[in-house]
């Protein structure tokens, strides 16, 4: 079984630790690939029009002299990087043991700047957002989408896609291996209406990946994830290629 997850806006700060190796990272079909929007990246953050591009607020544009120095800066695991509402709920420095290695396992975190990286990975803050069209390479999105799929084609077993709608572009499963991948919708139910409500569905998607990794057996059907997510608590509704997590206000 593979989660996937995205990433999160906020980073854990990398006080020491060693450089960037792109030939380190896993899944090494995407060097390349990384490689080019990586010179992109910093190419564009010796300009003037890196705050426009990257949608940043004055508060928020010491992120672009931060990325000019990815190629040096001292790298953290994936793992300790991201933070957030889904990061908190995913909670994994108060894993177990088996559930943590479980989660470095099935955990596939997707990134505007790295494609796919596992948990171990160790990569710098940074600040690039999937929607971003990024010169000269455009909407990144669809740059990674050809080099994603033949990688999370080949995966055997089930996909839990738990990443938002802008992380959900990069990578949509071939025909063939639809019946293997079932997004998980997070809704909010009040009064017989149901919405989608950021807050709540980033710290469910966290407590869902987190349940996930602390069961010993993967489910391998959307049915078996379905019937495992409701044992636990879970208001869960099976539908062709997605499963809804309702939740009361």
């Amino acid at each position: 079984m593979l989660i996937l997850l995205p990433p999160s806006e906020g980073k854990s700060a990398a006080k020491r630790g060693a450089a960037l190796d792109l030939a380190g990272l896993s899944f090494p079909e995407l060097t390349c690939h990384r490689e080019k929007v990586l010179d992109a990246l910093v190419q564009l953050c010796h300009t003037p029009a890196a705050q426009q591009v990257l949608d940043l607020t004055d508060g928020l544009a010491g992120e672009i002299t931060r990325n000019r120095g990815l190629r040096t800066a001292p790298t953290l695991a994936a793992g300790k990087l991201y933070s957030g509402v889904l990061y908190d709920h995913l909670g994994l420095a108060s894993l177990p043991p088996g559930a943590r290695r479980r989660a470095t396992q099935r955990i596939v975190i997707m990134s505007g700047l790295w494609g796919a990286l596992r948990l171990t990975d160790r990569v710098p803050p940074y600040r690039l957002s999937m929607g971003v069209r990024l010169p000269p390479i455009g909407g990144l999105a669809a740059y990674w989408r050809p080099a994603l799929s033949p990688v999370l084609d080949a995966e055997l077993g089930l996909i839990v896609d738990l990443r938002s709608a802008t992380y959900g572009a990069a990578w949509k499963p071939r025909r063939d291996a639809k019946q293997r991948v079932i997004a998980v919708r997070v809704l909010q139910e009040a009064n017989g209406k149901r919405t989608v409500v950021s807050h709540m569905a980033k710290a469910t998607r966290g407590a869902v990946a987190r349940s996930l990794v602390e069961n010993t057996k993967a489910p391998a059907t959307p049915e078996q994830l379905a019937h495992l997510l409701a044992g636990l608590g879970y208001r869960a509704e099976l539908a062709p290629g997605r499963l809804d997590i309702v939740i009361n206000s």
